[in-house]
């Protein structure tokens, strides 16, 4: 089993290196932005958060604690990495919703937009619920990796084409539950 050896300045997964990239209060800071934005742009309505398990359950959680409006939340999961750095190129539905969006509010959380294939696969996912309206936030994108006409609605950090963990984020499933954010080292 990998070994997690954490100093100030990197990070050890068996012979992979990787440095901080977000910190744990950079992260926050941009949450609560988001928080604020949405609220205010939802103050008239009551839309319904939902998460894409695995990896937006700690972005979501913090950011539910930054929005100042009645809200409800539910859950999708999907999978499209497996144990890979990169996407499988293939979405597996894992759980569906449990809340009728017929004629609602959505906004779907992402933790990271990378090709924008699960975003897709969502948004025709449901469009067939025919929903009043849809937008996406997402804590990361990575602009240089889409290869799908997506619209993000608002974004935490546009970061470059580097494998992150961390925050939500895996490797293998693994590393979820680290505080900040850490990249790959070169």
């Amino acid at each position: 089993m990998d070994q997690l050896k954490e100093t100030k300045d990197e990070l050890w997964i068996g012979t992979e290196k990787f440095v901080p990239y977000l910190t744990e209060e950079e992260i926050q800071k941009r949450t609560e932005e988001l928080g604020r934005q949405i609220s205010e742009d939802y103050k008239t309505k009551l839309p319904i958060f939902i998460g894409i398990l695995n990896g937006s359950f700690m972005f979501m959680s913090d950011l539910m604690r930054n929005i100042s409006i009645n809200c409800e939340i539910d859950f999708f999961k999907l999978s499209s990495y497996g144990d890979a750095k990169i996407s499988s190129g293939k979405v597996k539905l894992i759980k569906d919703l449990n809340a009728d969006i017929t004629d609602r509010h959505l906004v779907i959380v992402e933790d990271i937009v990378d090709s924008g294939l699960s975003v897709k696969y969502v948004e025709e996912l449901i469009q067939s619920h025919k929903p009043a309206s849809m937008k996406v936030v997402s804590l990361l994108m990575k602009p240089d990796s889409l290869k799908y006409d997506i619209k993000i609605d608002y974004i935490g950090f546009r970061i470059p084409n580097k494998f992150v963990i961390g925050y939500g984020l895996d490797y293998a499933q693994k590393y979820r539950n680290l505080s900040s954010i850490y990249v790959l080292s070169e």
